[in-house]
């Protein structure tokens, strides 16, 4: 019995050293397939950077990827991703021949059986180990130089948490609370937008590959004008429980997420990076926010006056812009009049600041997954602007902007490389489309379609009188 056990295991041993040998030959011949070359990375962009940020050397982030990376796959074809094995945005199939777009749509025109769907997706991504990201935990230096690799295994979802924690966070200076604060590769200058945009894209393509569903889309939620959180319920994003309001309803499945990379303080006043682990339940509490901070819920007059605004950024290309389309939409200009340095937050940051909760702290906001839905809608106003004003690829500024801002400065901290004018581009280029925005090209189309019948009816009237008259003249 013994004898015949050993034998079973050996059997089941080799044929999983079979079936691993398969997949990494399989693995080999689509590297084959899909990159074209290695290429190196030594001409980083070297363009000058604003003021704002005054050292050099000190953060990994500088110069992105350099500090971990000198090397990357150059992808054939419409192959893309750190290996080359996934598609272009927009592409699909097993050659990624195929163009297919897809179809960001209102939060609140899905099907009950959708809105499951995407609750679900959601708990899946945040229980699912990733298998093909892990986080950093600590910085280079802290590594030796890479010899003592510190990296965590997290979720899909909080592969994307702490993405948006690492690009925004304080620079580390070396030692217990030594930081600069006034830094963000992905906030507070030009590439908020671009930087944005492409962080969707990704998280889009990870929950897709963690359902294999290739035809799920983020859904928007659009705050125009709401006086409350509309997506605050246990059908959708979840409600506030009734025992603490600063907590969520046991009914919603998202009460049970514990948030991570949340506590910007205390890993500044150590010197250290988030080490990935849990930190607490999700918290929120919208509306109870303070007032001082932002009012309220953007309205539609203010989206509008932003959309009007034609210049994409201007003066310092940061907080303090003033008639800037980016920095208004971003928070930081007032969106009726368009100056900088608001005193009161509006359009995206007064969405955070309504929240009050995880959602309010820069570094670790996308925790809530209302971030998604809010983040969906300040895509499709910047797509939006896009199609108005059609800029040309030089309105991105080519430098002088903030640390990480720069045209040709390369994402943080993306692996495939992103630089930051690659998604100052209409979203059509990127495979997706918004329905509200068809909704109004639709509109646009009826109104010109009316406006033209009318004036062919008042062209024949003219016309008939015309004949009228001069038959009667000729009587």
């Amino acid at each position: 019995t013994t004898l015949l056990a050993f034998l079973l295991l050996f059997l089941l041993l080799l044929f999983l050293l079979l079936l691993s040998a398969s997949g990494r030959h399989s693995a080999s011949t689509q590297t084959v397939e899909t990159v074209q070359r290695c290429r190196g990375l030594m001409a980083v962009p070297r363009q000058p950077n604003g003021p704002q940020y005054p050292f050099s050397g000190l953060d990994d982030r500088e110069r992105w990827p350099l500090v971990f990376y000198n090397r990357t796959c150059q992808c054939a074809g419409n192959f893309m991703g750190f290996n080359c094995a996934d598609c272009a945005f927009g592409y699909f199939g097993p050659s990624c021949s195929e163009r297919r777009e897809s179809l960001r749509r209102n939060v609140f025109h899905l099907s009950g059986a959708e809105r499951m769907r995407l609750l679900a997706y959601l708990n899946l991504a945040k229980h699912t180990i990733s298998r093909d990201y892990v986080v950093a935990t600590g910085t280079y230096q802290e590594m030796e130089n890479g010899s003592i690799p510190m990296f965590a295994d997290v979720s899909v979802y909080d592969v994307f948490v702490w993405m948006h924690y690492y690009v925004s966070r304080d620079a580390l200076l070396g030692g217990p609370g030594k930081v600069w604060t006034d830094v963000d590769f992905g906030h507070w200058a030009p590439a908020f937008l671009p930087w944005h945009r492409a962080y969707l894209l990704h998280w889009e393509r990870e929950i897709r590959k963690v359902t294999g569903d290739d035809s799920f889309s983020i859904p928007y939620w659009d705050w125009r004008d709401a006086r409350g959180c509309e997506v605050c319920t246990d059908e959708l994003m979840g409600d506030q429980s009734s025992q603490d309001p600063s907590f969520l309803s046991p009914g919603s499945v998202f009460s049970s997420w514990r948030v991570m990379c949340s506590r910007a303080e205390d890993y500044n006043s150590r010197g250290v990076l988030c080490d990935a682990r849990p930190e607490g339940p999700l918290r929120r509490n919208p509306g109870n926010h303070n007032r001082n901070v932002a009012e309220r819920l953007p309205t539609s007059a203010e989206v509008e006056f932003t959309l009007g605004l034609t210049n994409y950024d201007s003066g310092a290309m940061d907080r303090s812009s003033d008639m800037s389309f980016r920095n208004t939409l971003e928070g930081f200009g007032n969106p009726q009049t368009g100056l900088g340095n608001s005193s009161r937050m509006g359009m995206h940051a007064a969405v955070h600041v309504f929240m009050n909760g995880s959602m309010s702290s820069v570094q670790g906001s996308a925790n809530d997954p209302i971030f998604l839905l809010h983040h969906a809608f300040v895509d499709s106003i910047y797509e939006e602007w896009l199609r108005r004003h059609r800029p040309s690829p030089s309105q991105y500024p080519e430098s002088n902007a903030p640390i990480g801002h720069n045209g040709e400065y390369h994402m943080v901290p993306f692996l495939p490389l992103h630089t930051n004018r690659d998604y100052f581009i209409s979203s059509r280029d990127l495979g997706y489309e918004y329905s509200n925005l068809l909704d109004a090209t639709h509109d646009m189309a009826s109104d010109f379609f009316m406006a033209t019948s009318i004036l062919a009816a008042i062209m024949f009237t003219i016309l008939l009188l015309t004949s009228i008259t001069y038959k009667w003249r000729r009587v």
